[in-house]
């Protein structure tokens, strides 16, 4: 049965994977006489904005660790140059292609150097018009403007720690392959977008598919550990190899470079004093009513009544006569479905599309769920809201933004050693 398993996700990966390298090309630069970035796994990308308004048309060349080539614009207004290794290279715009009347900001260096540090993907940005001026922003403004954007990440990081809570709660395993149930979701999405799916079709697909997969991971494999009597603490160690296998089955068909799902780069809105993007706004709504709707479930139908009761005594509920297996197995598809939407929206929100997403993001559904509670459902909410707001607003005072998710791991620390069950757990008895 773990062979079948495992022979029918890698075919669901492989046919989803497979479609990306393929497509890519169809949606990237493909510039002459460089190679296009589906052949080489390390970029070097950016986009290219007046007043808001993308430039197109406009072309980019690049030298050194003896390459060089070029790319232009798309329509969007990005560019993206693939090459061979990482390593320091000569960025240059050619200022003679753009257009009329637009020129590159005062004090702008041109060509300049970029340098690759431990990543695949390097980003670098032109200004034009009147260059950067240095403002001081409002405090206020700002502060307001990152809760705003801490609370559409809690939300989102909500939605993919609902499921990993569920698994917890009902079954007792800590699941590290979590964070590729996140990664499938986005991979799907692009994989389907760029064979030529409409946009909403993709996703659609890509939610269905990431229920799939949480299905087979319980039809497969957790449920025959689980009536072997297999212990928790070899459960884990399984789910930590599930989550290696998986993370790089998908980079051996996507890739290792950062890819960007339709419509991922809009500029702000103005909401008031509030300035957000229009996909974190989107972001945001969606998460509120989806959770919205998980809570409505679970407080009010029967069949969240009855997760809820696996989840505090499976013994007892099989007792009452609780279909527990039934149960779980409806916990990992509604795991692996809300996690798929997790990792759209966590594209959106980083912004990109990376074989490694969903183990950056796994730290911090860690968190929120310990903070909140191991095991407990509204805890998770709770949990994630707190450690998104709080990642964003350490950007307000001082701490650099790649710095800002180590404040997850801070909060993780100090709730176990001050208050391990968490804001709605409840103290245990241990030995």
């Amino acid at each position: 049965m773990l062979v079948a398993a495992g022979a029918l996700l890698g075919a669901i990966l492989a046919v989803l994977l497979a479609l990306a390298p393929a497509a890519v090309a169809t949606t990237t630069p493909s510039p002459s006489p460089s190679p296009s970035p589906t052949q080489f796994q390390n970029t070097i990308t950016g986009f290219l904005r007046n007043e808001g308004q993308p430039l197109s048309g406009v072309e980019i060349k690049v030298s050194g660790e003896g390459f060089e080539g070029t790319a232009t614009s798309t329509q969007n207004g990005s560019w993206s140059i693939g090459v061979p290794t990482q390593g320091t290279y000569t960025l240059e715009l050619d200022e003679s292609t753009l257009p009329q009347g637009i020129k590159l900001a005062e004090g702008q260096e041109n060509p300049r150097t970029v340098t690759f540090t431990g990543t695949s993907n390097v980003s670098s940005i032109f200004t034009f018009g009147r260059g950067i001026q240095i403002v001081q922003a409002d405090f206020g403004q700002q502060l307001l403007n990152r809760l705003v954007a801490g609370l559409s990440f809690g939300l989102l990081l909500a939605l993919a720690a609902v499921g990993l809570s569920l698994i917890f709660g009902t079954t007792g395993l800590t699941n590290f392959g979590h964070g590729e149930m996140v990664t499938l979701g986005a991979v799907a999405v692009f994989s389907l977008s760029a064979a030529g799916l409409p946009f909403w079709l993709a996703i659609l697909l890509a939610l269905a598919g990431s229920a799939a997969y949480g299905y087979i991971q319980d039809a497969g494999l957790w449920k025959p550990l689980r009536r072997r009597g297999t212990g928790l603490v070899p459960m884990m160690i399984v789910s930590i190899g599930l989550a290696l296998a998986v993370r790089y089955v998908i980079l051996l068909f996507f890739g290792g470079s950062t890819q960007q799902l339709p419509y991922a780069q809009s500029p702000d809105i103005q909401l008031g004093p509030i300035s957000i993007s229009p996909n974190n706004l989107w972001s945001l709504l969606i998460s509120a009513i989806v959770i919205g709707a998980i809570g409505f479930v679970l407080l009010k139908t029967r069949l969240g009544k009855a997760t809820r009761a696996v989840a505090d005594n499976p013994a007892l509920a099989a007792a009452s006569g609780i279909d527990v297996d039934g149960v779980i197995r409806l916990v990992w598809v509604t795991g692996g479905l809300l996690a798929g939407l997790g990792g759209i929206l966590w594209a959106y929100y980083r912004p990109g599309v990376n074989f490694e997403m969903g183990q950056q993001i796994l730290l911090m559904m860690f968190a929120g769920v310990t903070l909140g509670g191991l095991g407990t459902i509204f805890g998770a909410l709770v949990g994630s809201v707190i450690v998104g707001v709080f990642v964003e607003l350490t950007t307000v005072f001082g701490l650099t933004a790649d710095l800002k998710y180590v404040g997850a791991l801070v909060i993780m620390i100090v709730v176990l050693l001050f208050r391990p069950q968490g804001i709605l757990g409840r103290r245990e008895r241990v030995g």
